[in-house]
């Protein structure tokens, strides 16, 4: 793929997200490639490489013989992958400090410590993305492949929910700065129970955070939220 190609890929598939997130397109009928083209001005290549890339990290369905629709998320979804993260990240930063960080995860420490102290040199995108790759490097660090390889997929399939903070709460997304550093310090000096208490913590305040904003945004007429799962 030429850089060209890859860059104009790389706007549509954040274009598609803001509009998704924003409610500015209809999410009750099938997505239509040329529209989208049309209303970022862009291709339709890249806009139908953006939609499989969606569609891939569990934004979008694709429905046999009907099209591509915008997945609806509800909040018992929201719940749901937090009880699951709290299992699967608690074990693996339990099991980071036990064996010891990698290099790659300690390299983290000098990387917050500009964060906390120059907040305004960082974007919130930068910060949220450092802090999304911390959470992959602890199950790196945790040199379990099947952890790592359960906790992935499920990471991809809820990145509309887990990414809320990211466009509606940039001062969330600036305090977990501080939550990151602890639990790395936690692991770094083998505090097995510390380590894997804060990151629950973390996670708790990030779940409790994207619940409001969930909620919020689920009053918005055609955002792709549901207060219920589908058929209840």
């Amino acid at each position: 793929m030429s850089v060209v190609l890859q860059l104009e890929r790389d706007r549509a598939y954040r274009d598609l997200l803001d509009l998704i997130l924003g409610g500015t397109i209809d999410t009750s009928g099938p997505l239509s490639e040329r529209k989208l083209a049309d209303a970022l001005e862009i291709g339709r290549t890249p806009v139908r490489e953006a939609l499989r890339d969606l569609a891939r990290d569990g934004v979008l369905e694709v429905r046999p013989a009907r099209g591509t629709y915008v997945r609806a998320l509800s909040a018992e979804d929201v719940c749901e992958i937090y009880e699951v993260r709290h299992g699967l990240e608690g074990t693996a930063a339990y099991l980071a400090a036990e064996r010891g960080p990698t290099a790659e995860l300690t390299a983290y420490g000098p990387r917050f410590r500009e964060m906390i102290d120059r907040p305004d040199d960082f974007s919130t995108d930068e910060t949220y993305e450092t802090g999304a790759r911390f959470h992959t490097e602890i199950f790196r660090a945790a040199r379990n492949r099947q952890l790592l390889q359960i906790y992935e997929p499920i990471r991809l399939r809820f990145r509309l929910a887990l990414r809320l903070p990211r466009y509606y709460d940039h001062t969330r997304v600036r305090e977990s700065v501080k939550e990151h550093l602890d639990i790395l310090e936690a692991i770094e000096a083998g505090d097995r129970p510390e380590a894997r208490r804060l990151i629950c913590v973390h996670l708790s305040k990030g779940s409790e955070v994207r619940s409001r904003i969930f909620a919020e945004l689920a009053q918005s007429p055609g955002a792709p939220f549901t207060a219920t799962r589908e058929g209840d």
